[in-house]
């Protein structure tokens, strides 16, 4: 009917309204006092549908299945697909274009079992903020909305007890160009950012021609995929190695200037070799052939095993270059660069 609920979660109370009443929106600013310019976040049952409303889909959907339902709220970037409906399908795509300042909505999933079941059953989008007067502390308990607001501001309360945790959920602002914690709670930065990037070891033979080329070309896509100058903002971090390398061995000149065809810089390059318990680190390691895969998978432990594949989705060995003309190493940049542009949409 467009009025307010009192809703408890895991880390404060909350008052709800219907995201797509203008007027109920209005009044909830109002009430609270709040800034009219930073919107309210919209709260979900579940996370379904977030990644194919929201931009960098694999990132978010790693963040929400580690942290939803729980003290997370995700500022997000609705995706072109969403953007361009002309009617939503999910109640979440629904939120993310409606309430976004700038194409940006807060969205979060609280784990508090009663709430949960509300936002789960009701036939419209749901945002709530904190239960408090702007300027005030959080509510952590039902009682003390009684004597915040009045009954005819918020004429239904959801007694669940004391919040469990007690503090304010950690906001972060995820998208491209964009990776900020815009208010620190339960959750640090350093943590997000180990759940939402990946750590990608690519391996040849000798670590001076493919797998070199491969991770270059891997961080240049990443930041254009994340609109960023530093992949390792988003928690990624990409290196190689060989199978057969020694330490310290430059790239080969002819990879160095496939690089510097595309803008890369390939002169820091120093080689390294494929060592067991550091391959083992890796959330995902790339082989450039089915040889390398196998030399790795005889010296990795069988739990490290499902990690290990072919850099190719489809199996394909990368054929060396080494001893050949720079129009071969040109060939394999383009080879590897195909590669890495199919990997991208499962990293990013």
């Amino acid at each position: 009917g467009g009025g307010f609920l009192g809703l408890p979660t895991e880390t404060v109370y909350g008052l709800a309204a219907r995201a797509d009443d203008p007027d109920a929106v209005a009044r909830l600013v109002r009430l609270k006092g709040s800034d009219p310019s930073r919107p309210f976040s919209l709260h979900v049952g579940s996370a379904d549908g977030l990644e194919a409303a929201a931009c960098l889909p694999r990132i978010v959907g790693r963040l929400s299945a580690r942290y939803w339902p729980g003290p997370l709220t995700l500022v997000l970037r609705a995706s072109a697909q969403a953007e361009g409906e002309s009617g939503p399908t999910t109640v979440l795509r629904r939120g993310l274009v409606a309430l976004g300042s700038d194409g940006w909505t807060g969205v979060r999933a609280p784990a508090q079992a009663a709430t949960a079941a509300i936002l789960k059953a009701a036939p419209f989008p749901v945002l709530m903020t904190s239960a408090n007067l702007a300027g005030e502390a959080p509510a952590l308990e039902g009682q003390a909305l009684r004597t915040r607001f009045t009954p005819e501001d918020v004429p239904m309360i959801l007694d669940g007890g004391t919040a469990a945790i007690g503090e304010a959920s950690t906001v972060l602002a995820v998208g491209p160009g964009r990776f900020e914690v815009l208010r620190q709670g339960i959750v640090s930065l350093e943590e997000l950012r180990r759940v939402a990037g990946r750590k990608l070891l690519f391996v040849c033979t000798g670590n001076t021609c493919r797998s070199p080329m491969a991770e270059a070309l891997t961080r240049h896509g990443l930041r254009k995929a994340l609109e960023s100058a530093d992949e390792s903002t988003f928690g990624f971090e990409v290196a190689s190695a060989g199978v057969y390398a020694g330490p310290g061995a430059p790239a080969s000149a002819n990879s160095v200037q496939a690089m510097e065809d595309r803008g890369i810089d390939l002169t820091g390059h120093a080689s390294r070799p494929a060592i067991d318990r550091e391959v083992a680190e890796y959330d995902h390691v790339y082989c450039l052939t089915e040889s390398h895969r196998e030399a790795l998978l005889s010296v990795l432990p069988p739990s490290a095993g499902g990690r290990v594949e072919l850099l190719d989705p489809m199996g394909r060995d990368v054929p060396d270059p080494f001893g050949g003309p720079l129009s071969v190493y040109r060939k394999t940049a383009d080879v590897i660069e195909s590669f890495v542009t199919a990997r991208m949409s499962e990293w990013v």
